[in-house]
């Protein structure tokens, strides 16, 4: 037992026996702070980085437009991007601002339908992206890291839905007791404010 407290805590061999070396700044690096992928070894890591397609994005162009076909989660590796979603005048609400290592997309990955929001890059930028069919591909020949990130995804996708549940009922607590004060009128104007 001592032997394996002194190769662990020896310098020359850490970095050997632990393997989290993942190089600051790569596209390893990058993936490795992205809830989909963090459970992964660096040499997972490494079989990711080699399959996701990076791609350069001027000021004002669009990744994609709600209504576009899901085709897969896009990471930003640096630069801003807009989500944002058409109301019925046409007008766009921005949701978010995503920045460094922020990710979004990721239910195209699980499913084909249309995207929901609409991205748009806020600077140049470099994202990082992640398709349906690349996924696939990796778990028809490695299985187990395939199923890996699927799971993740499910797990990040369930959290999401219980937030949206937990924000949902807030607001519909809200309408109600808006509701009882006013007597159903000026529901919606409450809302607003």
């Amino acid at each position: 037992m001592a032997v394996k407290k002194f190769v662990t805590e020896n310098p020359i061999w850490k970095n050997i026996f632990t393997g989290r070396s993942v190089r600051k700044g790569s596209v390893e690096e990058v993936l490795s702070r992205v809830p989909a992928f963090s459970i992964l070894t660096p040499r997972e890591l490494k079989e990711v980085a080699a399959i996701v397609h990076k791609r350069e994005y001027r000021v004002g162009e669009p990744v994609f437009y709600q209504g576009d076909p899901g085709l897969g989660m896009y990471i930003v590796q640096e630069g801003e991007v807009s989500i944002s979603i058409g109301d019925k005048d046409g007008q766009q609400r921005e949701l978010v601002n995503l920045t460094e290592g922020d990710f979004f997309g990721e239910l195209a990955l699980l499913d084909e339908s249309p995207r929901s929001a609409n991205a748009v890059c806020k600077v140049d930028c470099t994202l990082i992206g992640f398709f349906r069919p690349d996924l696939f591909d990796l778990i028809e020949k490695k299985s187990s890291l395939g199923i890996k990130i699927v799971l993740k995804l499910a797990e990040i996708v369930a959290m999401r839905l219980r937030n949206t549940d937990r924000e949902l009922s807030k607001l519909k607590s809200k309408l109600d007791q808006i509701q009882e004060t006013n007597g159903g009128s000026d529901v919606q104007r409450e809302v607003k404010a």
